[in-house]
């Protein structure tokens, strides 16, 4: 079933951030040498949830509700969230690449959809999704080392 209503992509920015959360805290368990970014990551999934959701409940009102700015389908934006158990440290930072990508994808999507009926929950997502773009640069870098 698609999303249509802003709590719904709000439900669905905390289930992604969360996942991620999961994914790169399993990462800084099993890669010693970057846990720290790895941490970083997850603390920095937590700081999002609470900015989109404190902007959400700072401006949402019954009438934006009830607008349906939202046509998304969910399972285009599933990811994993944990790590297979046989993965090498290569592959475990591709899947982390993959992941951010589908994430930002979500991000620009939901923004894109509801800049016209909202104002600040799309910015709040721009802002996410810029910020996740900046991983996509660090990660890469763990494959050229």
């Amino acid at each position: 079933m698609g999303i249509s209503t802003c709590s719904g992509a709000i439900s669905l920015s905390k289930e992604l951030e969360n996942n991620s959360a999961r994914f790169y805290q399993e990462l800084s368990n099993r890669y010693e040498q970057e846990k720290e970014l790895f941490l970083a990551f997850a603390k920095e999934n937590e700081k999002y949830v609470k900015q989109i959701e404190r902007t959400y409940y700072g401006v949402i009102t019954d009438a934006i509700e009830g607008c349906f700015a939202f046509d998304l389908n969910p399972e285009d934006f599933q990811i994993k969230g944990t790590l297979p158990k046989d993965d090498n440290y290569s592959n475990a930072v591709k899947e982390a690449l993959a992941m951010e990508e589908k994430i930002i994808n979500f991000y620009q999507v939901a923004a894109e959809q509801s800049k016209h009926l909202m104002a600040d929950v799309p910015r709040s997502f721009t802002m996410v999704a810029k910020k996740r773009t900046e991983r996509l640069t660090k990660l890469k870098s763990l494959l050229e080392k």
